[in-house]
């Protein structure tokens, strides 16, 4: 192979980073390598991380193969002793073309393989800037990296060190770049994106940078968020709910839980009941929002009724996009220490909430019937409408807003047809 390829794993930052990482790659004059961006946030990501490593060893074998990713931060030996990996990269010295400059040879010793330095002494994050976001039709946009918090299930912070900010004007510039590029739609990531700014001058908030991004780059069409903490919200945030018609219709909330016992075992910082206000809260503001949440099944100690609990949040705060994670002990996070529920369990739990999560949607999806949308084409004949429900979309124009009114679902996707122009 010639160039670099890019194997990306996780979230929308990993993927934000995977453009930073090509480019600063080919800065290098790096060639002929794969570089494997990992997640560490279930024990299932960094085995699907190892077995992309293989297969492309067997695919390429010639190439060099470059680990790197949160899984490379927290498990740095595991990676650099597998003899398909050349060099393991920390995701601080990945966004770095010296790093790629500085790459050891091949034949090297496990520990000569290693670039991974101390994420938590990492007290910035200067901003990256990238064209385009390779496959995607909509732009991300890192604002923040790291976390503050603790909860007990999380390795997270351990891979990407403590919380820390894009300053406001380095957003503004990324975002007319991409936009410039020709993105309608831009999403704001961090990996707690709703601490954006504690640590930089006069405090300014996620929702402060977001009206700030929509009044200084007046060609975003649409705006959306990544996953935010509720209990963090600001009353700009709220602002834009209520009266930005830019500011897409859709949150994805870290719920994790609905029983207060097991949110206290997690150190979440809310509880069921905070849930149930945010949620309430928006809808009021926003009656067109659609919610998505992270939620996890068969946490340490949970018992049926806690479990019953989680199912009845889900319920209460309406999601219409629920993620369902079977709990995963990682190795140095104290849940991994509580006592553990027998896997079958812990299966069969995850399995329900799914279940639970699948009505919620066909819930949802009936409620869109009839209603006027305007979508974001993507490139694999599927949509997004403003609350981010999925639409087949088969035939339309990728990158194209298209209005239509909704028709129907299939139990997983609406059906639309197109909205009919007037004539001049």
């Amino acid at each position: 192979m010639s160039g670099v390829e890019v194997i990306t794993f996780g979230c929308r930052l990993n993927t934000y980073e995977s453009e930073v990482m090509r480019a600063e790659a080919e800065k290098a004059g790096l060639n002929n390598a794969i570089l494997v961006n990992t997640c560490a946030v279930t024990g299932e990501a960094v085995r699907q991380a190892r077995q992309a490593i293989r297969r492309a060893r067997r695919d390429h074998p010639h190439a060099r193969i470059i680990v790197t990713g949160c899984a490379a931060q927290t498990e740095k030996e595991t990676f650099a002793g597998m003899a398909e990996v050349d060099a393991v990269l920390g995701n601080e010295e990945k966004l770095k073309s010296a790093s790629y400059r500085a790459l050891p040879d091949f034949g090297v010793s496990a520990e000569e393989k290693l670039r991974v330095n101390d994420i938590m002494s990492v007290r910035a994050t200067a901003p990256q800037m990238v064209k385009h976001i390779d496959g995607h039709v909509r732009a991300f946009i890192q604002v923040q990296n790291g976390c503050d918090h603790r909860c007990t299930f999380c390795i997270i912070p351990y891979g990407r060190g403590n919380s820390r900010s894009v300053p406001m004007g380095a957003v503004v510039d990324q975002a007319h770049k991409l936009v410039d590029g020709g993105y309608c739609e831009i999403v704001l990531t961090g990996v707690d994106a709703t601490s954006y700014g504690a640590d930089l001058p006069g405090t300014p908030t996620l929702g402060l940078l977001a009206k700030t991004l929509l009044k200084q780059v007046p060609d975003i069409r649409r705006l959306r968020l990544s996953s935010i903490d509720g209990i963090e919200a600001d009353s700009h945030l709220f602002d834009l709910i209520a009266g930005e018609t830019r500011f897409m219709p859709h949150l994805h909330l870290s719920l994790q839980h609905g029983d207060d016992m097991i949110l206290k075992r997690m150190k979440r910082r809310h509880s069921s009941a905070d849930a149930r206000a945010f949620a309430d809260q928006v809808r009021r503001l926003r009656p067109e929002i659609s919610l998505g949440a992270d939620m996890i099944a068969g946490f340490p100690t949970e018992t049926e009724e806690m479990f019953e609990n989680a199912m009845r949040l889900a319920e209460d705060c309406g999601i219409a996009h629920l993620h369902v994670f079977p709990y995963s002990p990682r190795p140095g996070t104290p849940a991994a220490r509580m006592p553990q529920l027998d896997r079958a369990l812990v299966k069969d739990r995850a399995a329900r909430l799914r279940a639970t999560g699948a009505a919620l949607h066909a819930r949802h999806l009936d409620g869109m019937v009839g209603s006027e949308q305007t979508l974001l084409v993507e490139n694999n004949g599927l949509a997004h409408t403003e609350n981010f429900t999925l639409v087949d979309a088969a035939g339309l124009k990728p990158r194209a807003l298209v209005p239509v009114t909704i028709t129907g679902h299939n139990g997983k996707h609406l059906t639309m047809q197109v909205k009919q122009m007037a004539a001049a």
